[in-house]
Order: C-alpha cells, then structure tokens, then sequence
C-alpha cells in the first residue's frame, strides 16, 4: 500500500534499511521506529571520539586525500587484548598492505589458526554492538588512530618516518613534530579516560618482513617492525564507508 501527498506517494513498505544506507522514501513514523530498533542508519560522526557504530569514531582514511571510509575504534572494555601476531617469526600469505585491514585479516584467519595468529582471530571474532566486521588494522588505519586519539602528552618521536601517511585524511607526507599531533581533545581517550589506548606498543596487521609485522607505540607514535613472537596489545576496529 502506499499513501498519496502532494506531489507523489510515501509506500508504506520500503526497502529495509541497511547499517549504512536507507533507499525509498519513509514516514517520519517509520523512520522513528526503525530508530528506536536500532535499525536505522547512524549519521555521519563529525566529532573524533563520538560513539559510532559500536564503538568510537577516530577518524577517515581514503587515497590521495580523498576520504572513504569512516574508521571505529571498539571500546577498550571487549576490543583490547594483549596477544602475539603470530606463534612464530615466520612468513604469512598475504597481508601486505598498509590500508586494507579486513582484508590482512582475512588472509591472516585463512592462513592459521588462532593459536598460530591469536591477535586477528581476537578481532575477526568480535561481536560489538551488533556489528561483526571487526578486524586488526593496517599500519596506516592504526596511525590514523594515534594521530586522532593520542593519550598523552608526550613528544613525539620526530624520526626515522613516523607521521608520513598517504592514507590519512588529509594525507600527511611528513614526519611528526615533538607537538604535532598533540594530546587527543577527546576526553575518554586521553590516559586518564575510560577508552584510552594504553602507553604501550599496538599490532597492525601489516606484515613488514617475513619475519617481523609493524607496529605502533602510543606513548610516542614510532612505527617499527616488530618480531611477530611476541604479545603486545590489539585494538580492534571496523570501517564504515563515506
């Protein structure tokens, strides 16, 4: 069925709407309903730190400085872990890229087990706020997130090239100053909030030898690649497209 108005008809069963879109055109009564269900697209997030689809925004990448996605941070309580790339310091099948993190997961679950990869298996499994494609980050989705929601006040790291990211919005092809980025105006995520990344080193997912994978430190912002044996903390995130 569908009701007339001037100038056209509202149906009165429109296509569902997904997490990210809704097509057709709905009453304000649907629309609300559908909101109090959960089912009704969230708008965009302008405010780093603000909830957002299960979790916290922290920030856009894309290609050229042109954005893509939205990227979501998962709360500290049931995304952060501290567990080991992997159970040796050997090669894994794909893997290699800098932005695409689901799809390093995907080929990091395929290629072992989570006791050969406990870090993307933590994240590939999570269930958040009803959302399942959470997943370990690339090196330059995870810097996007220190650059948003650095938790302290310490200097940065000015060198070798940490800050040079051509995936963030804007990209940025220099290295950071001891001031730039400065302490997140996010509150939660400063080192005395509740959503804090931890002073400590976090996994990427991007491989960066065969024997090593990249990591960051959120005390300072300096990427490196780390032997892949040992545990250091993960921070599970999903992306939302523009």
């Amino acid at each position: 069925m569908s009701q007339k108005y001037p100038g056209g008809f509202i149906t009165k069963s429109p296509v569902a709407p997904t997490s990210s879109a809704a097509s057709g055109m709905w009453t304000l009564d649907q629309a609300m309903q559908l909101q109090k269900q959960g089912n009704w697209p969230s708008p965009p997030p302008t405010v780093i730190g603000q909830a957002f689809g299960g979790g916290y925004y922290a920030g856009q990448i894309g290609v050229s400085g042109v954005a893509t996605h939205y990227l979501v941070v998962g709360p500290v309580a049931s995304a952060q872990s501290t567990l080991r790339y992997k159970n040796a310091n050997t090669d894994t099948i794909g893997a290699s890229s800098v932005i695409d993190g689901p799809q390093n997961t995907a080929d990091i679950v395929a290629d072992g087990n989570s006791t050969v990869y406990p870090a993307a298996h933590f994240c590939n499994n999570l269930v958040i706020g009803g959302f399942s494609d959470w997943y370990l980050p690339a090196k330059n989705e995870l810097e996007v997130c220190y650059y948003n929601l650095k938790p302290s006040t310490t200097s940065n790291l000015t060198s070798p090239a940490s800050g040079i990211n051509a995936n963030a919005v804007p990209a940025r092809a220099s290295n950071y100053t001891s001031g730039d980025p400065a302490q997140t105006s996010a509150i939660d995520f400063r080192d005395t909030g509740a959503e804090d990344f931890a002073l400590d080193t976090y996994w990427s997912s991007t491989e960066n030898t065969a024997s090593t994978a990249f990591t960051q430190d959120f005390p300072n912002g300096f990427q490196f690649g780390a032997n892949k044996y040992p545990s250091y903390r993960v921070r599970a995130i999903r992306r939302v497209a523009v």
